[in-house]
């Protein structure tokens, strides 16, 4: 990951509102989460809402599809992960202890949305 690109996610990140709509939607899972809902579960107004989810789609952590009249907006686990081990690859010399758990950490968050998507198909 290059390093604009870190900077543009933890940008994205660094709202309360922006967080907390995030955070749903890496509950929700692969399966993702409609705005009505989003907004229903979070407390934000639909003008807030599409501002936040704007800006976190712009920074490459969400994703949406059209679904009938609706649109679901899902989490990039792949770009979250590549964010987390970024920030920690190079801790500590490269101690083979820290590099394993972040890599344990982004693998799990992985199996975990690959398991959540085949249970879903």
């Amino acid at each position: 990951m290059e390093i604009k690109t870190a900077v543009t996610s933890l940008s994205a990140l660094a709202h309360e509102g922006r967080l907390t709509v995030f955070r749903a939607l890496v509950r929700a899972g692969q399966s993702g989460m409609a705005a009505g809902r989003i907004a229903d579960e979070s407390g934000t107004p639909a003008n807030t809402l599409s501002a936040q989810l704007n800006i976190l789609s712009q920074a490459g952590l969400i994703t949406s599809e059209r679904q009938g009249r609706s649109i679901i907006y899902s989490a990039c686990f792949d770009q979250m992960s590549d964010l987390i081990v970024f920030l920690m690859e190079d801790c500590c010399a490269g101690e083979a202890c820290v590099a394993t758990s972040v890599e344990a950490a982004a693998n799990r968050v992985l199996c975990c949305t690959t398991e959540n998507k085949e249970l879903t198909q």
